[in-house]
């Protein structure tokens, strides 16, 4: 996780390579702008934006792990998550750093 979650409070890091590797749903929350400019192999792009009006999406998936640019925006589509329901979500903050563990 990114150091400001560290430092102001924010979850405590989770080991995302077991996630990724037990074939989680990877959903970046960037604009599809920044999205065709470099994404994560295998991933979704569903806007912050559009979110709430795409929940049926996440149904029946065993592990989501959500990503952006910063991690802030993901932090943002987790609470949503969680607020419609869902338990098994992650914040995988960068795409980048989900992007390492995936083959």
């Amino acid at each position: 996780m990114n150091i400001f979650n560290q430092l102001f409070g924010g979850s405590q890091p989770v080991d995302l390579k077991p996630i990724i590797e037990e074939g989680a749903f990877l959903v970046d929350v960037r604009t599809p702008a920044e999205f065709s400019q470099g994404n994560v192999k295998g991933s979704v792009n569903i806007p912050l934006d559009s979110l709430p009006s795409q929940l049926q999406k996440f149904k029946d998936k065993k592990n989501i792990v959500v990503f952006c640019r910063s991690g802030n925006r993901s932090g943002q589509a987790k609470i949503i998550l969680e607020q419609n329901g869902f338990s098994n979500v992650t914040n995988g903050g960068t795409w980048e750093e989900v992007g390492q563990y995936v083959k």
